[in-house]
């Protein structure tokens, strides 16, 4: 933290009213008892008295001026002995039940309080006692949930396989640190932050997956467990930014107890597993085999041409007659081996990507949900089998008809569009359907279609990478259209795949093996299970519930109007009631210019640690992340905050979240402290600090603050977000400008 020009602390605003009140008062009552004496006076003798007062009414002023001031004395002696005494000795005492390792009160110097400070560090004494006890007892009675917890803890973190709890509102409850770094290829944030700006206890899953696939993931596992199935998972494929391809599970967590049916989902998991290079493996062998095959039928054909030629040759003897008609046996039994090996490489091309078992009922209701969100015409829904099973990838099966769907309006404005899904008869590729969407109107030429075919999938802005061609691949299907004279409908049509019989009842019956059981590491925070998460500005949320980014910034100087810049960001975050140490940003930033000896001194910050690491403009955006949807945090935060507002124009980002100041907070919850400076507040409430004038540890310290001061604002009925700012900007150094 750089060195802050603070202002020295004024008297208690008490204090000052009182004093003047009682000066006031001192004043109007003379003045009135005087009025009242002449009044009472003759006509002669008030004439007298008047004229002997008139020309010594300065004396009488400076005696009434003298007076007040003796009075004005008098009462600050008796407030600083008598009230403030007492008050401080309040504030102490509450920060020491705040304190989980109090240090006994210091006696205030006055006999009546140094009694009250002894029988408060007797009571002090004695709750220590008790809760060592009760320690003792909780110890003992969970030291083997303790040790499963820590065997689970490890194996998560040491798991070969990444693992993420959310809530049903996205946000993570549990990672492993294989997670992270997995999760972290599928941001576009900035790297500095090492993943913490974009995974999180706390934070939305939906920063690294697009929402719509989890949320149809999970109406998929949904529909599975009100048929009553044991274990219902979903899973899809994504693509990183970088290129890599990661395969997601998705399994629910459910509240009650296991296997009753009143049980309801709760959360859900994801697994993921990096499948580039098995893809890439496979593919590359599929490939192989696909021009192996190509190169082998090309040389039988040849072989059993001239077999034919010279089979048809006069001069051939019986014995080599018998030799080509083996050959062309040979040739024949080649052909039909190389061409169900061309079929094999040809599927495992085609179907690389996993396709999911699911009903054609849900997938129709899936895809009538999909199609309702956009401004299409009225949508005909025409029921299909209730045991006819496709294997799909449904995800991308309905971004293609949504796609489809929305060229269909542009193109031919229709009344109406319709879905309909049936089984159709054994083809070369196995048991298929068809799924035909439908319009009232003109149909359209091969062009279009084979265009239509090349374009990604997706609807509006929403657009993939993948192509209408490519989805179909990958299903092992093919599309056509048509018109149906006797319904005067055009259509399109998809040819998918059935699931198999012997799969397809699996499905149904599942398997009775619970998916996520009860041990739950509790250092990470299951609690979000019931919390609400903090969505932008709630001035009506407790300020218990909410999540904050607690920050610090190490500068150049003190003037940040003036080109001081910042040489250092520190974070941290506090979800849910808890510090997150291992949560934390922490970056050195090349100021552009050189740093005095005299700041060095404080922050420890030289020149030559600053060379060479990124500028402010590269640091801001991974900072800005990771502070995303959290209240932010800082200690006199209005000259850090100056800082950040002074690259808004340069970077384009705002932080426009709410900002809570410890600096307020703590003197709205101790006012009649003498200094409310963090090192004289760590030393009050017993806050350990590592690397001070670092910025995140000051971050940290400003952490444990933050979570000290927060039950003395509830106990003074501050409860939420809003009164908290409220209670702050009525403080006098809420008027500090930098």
């Amino acid at each position: 933290m750089a060195p802050r020009r603070r202002p020295a602390a004024a008297g208690s605003r008490q204090l000052r009213w009182a004093l003047m009140a009682g000066v006031a008062g001192l004043v109007v009552w003379s003045l009135l008892l005087v009025a009242m004496a002449v009044t009472t006076l003759p006509g002669a003798e008030r004439a007298t008295v008047m004229a002997l007062l008139a020309p010594r009414w300065p004396l009488l002023l400076l005696g009434w001026l003298l007076g007040g001031g003796l009075i004005f004395l008098a009462l600050r002696a008796l407030w600083a002995h008598h009230v403030q005494p007492p008050a401080r000795l309040a504030e102490q005492v509450h920060a020491m039940l705040a304190n989980p390792a109090p240090q006994p009160l210091a006696a205030p110097g006055t006999p009546a309080l140094d009694a009250l400070a002894d029988a408060c560090n007797a009571l002090l004494a004695q709750r220590q006692v008790a809760e060592a006890e009760r320690d003792a007892q909780v110890a003992r009675a969970s030291a083997d949930l303790a040790r499963e917890r820590n065997r689970l803890a490890s194996l998560l973190a040491q798991s070969a396989q990444s693992m993420v709890v959310c809530n049903l509102e996205g946000r993570i409850l549990l990672y492993n640190p294989r997670a992270r770094l997995q999760l972290r290829t599928l941001s576009s944030a900035p790297a500095l932050a090492d993943g913490a700006d974009v995974v999180g206890i706390g934070r939305s899953v939906y920063g690294v997956f697009e929402q719509a696939q989890i949320q149809h993931a999970l109406e998929r596992v949904q529909q599975r467990l009100q048929r009553g199935a044991a274990q219902a998972t979903a899973q899809f494929v994504t693509t990183t930014h970088g290129g890599r391809l990661l395969r997601v599970r998705l399994a629910p967590v459910l509240d009650g107890v296991q296997d009753a049916p009143e049980a309801s989902l709760s959360g859900f998991m994801l697994t993921l597993d990096d499948v580039t290079r098995d893809f890439d493996a496979a593919a590359e062998r599929d490939r192989w085999l696909g021009e192996a095959t190509g190169h082998i039928g090309a040389a039988v054909q040849m072989l059993a041409g001239a077999a034919s030629d010279l089979s048809s040759a006069a001069t051939v003897d019986s014995r080599g007659a018998a030799a080509l008609a083996r050959i062309q046996a040979q040739c024949a039994a080649l052909r039909e081996q190389n061409a169900a090996l061309a079929r094999h490489a040809a599927e495992g091309l085609a179907t690389r990507w996993p396709l999911e078992d699911m009903l054609a009922t849900d997938l129709l209701a899936a895809a009538q949900h999909r199609l309702g969100r956009d401004a299409l015409p009225r949508l005909a829904v025409e029921p299909a089998a209730v045991d006819l099973w496709l294997r799909v990838d449904s995800y991308l099966l309905l971004e293609a008809l949504a796609a489809l769907a929305e060229r269909l309006v542009e193109a031919f404005t229709p009344r109406f569009l319709g879905l309909r899904l049936r089984a159709s008869e054994e083809s070369d590729v196995g048991a298929t359907a068809q799924l035909d969407l439908y319009w009232d109107g003109q149909s359209f030429s091969t062009e279009t279609v084979m265009g239509w075919e090349l374009e990604p999938v997706g609807s509006g802005a929403q657009r993939g990478m993948l192509t209408l061609r490519e989805v179909l691949d990958r299903h092992r299907g093919s599309m056509v259209f048509g018109r149906d004279r006797l319904r005067n409908e055009s259509f399109l049509r998809f040819v998918l795949p059935l699931a198999p019989a012997a799969e397809a009842a699996e499905a149904v019956v599942e398997s009775a093996v619970p998916l996520y059981q009860d041990g739950r590491p509790e250092f990470y925070d299951f609690d979000l299970f019931q919390t609400r998460p903090f969505q932008g500005e709630h001035d009506d949320e407790p300020l218990a519930a909410l999540a904050y980014t607690v920050f610090d910034t190490e500068t150049t100087g003190l003037n940040p109007s003036q080109g001081d810049q910042i040489l250092q960001i520190g974070a941290t975050r506090i979800v849910n009631g808890r510090l997150l140490r291992g949560e934390s940003f922490e970056q050195l930033i090349d100021p552009g210019r050189d740093i005095s000896a005299a700041n060095t001194a404080v922050h420890g910050i030289t020149n030559e640690m600053v060379r060479g690491q990124p500028r402010i403009a590269e640091v801001l955006p991974a900072f800005h992340a990771f502070a995303q949807g959290t209240v932010l945090v800082a200690h006199n935060a209005a000259f850090d905050m100056k800082f950040l507002q002074l690259q808004e124009q340069a970077t384009g980002l705002v932080f426009d979240q709410p900002v809570l100041d410890t600096l307020l907070l703590a003197i709205v919850a101790q006012p009649q402290q003498a200094s409310h400076r963090l090192e004289a507040l760590t030393d009050r409430f017993g806050i350990a600090v590592e690397g001070r004038h670092t910025a995140l540890a000051d971050a940290k310290a400003t952490a444990e603050l933050l979570l000290r001061l927060i039950p003395l604002l509830e106990a003074q009925g501050i409860r939420t977000l809003g009164q908290a700012r409220a209670a702050a900007q009525q403080t006098y150094l809420a008027r500090l400008k930098y």
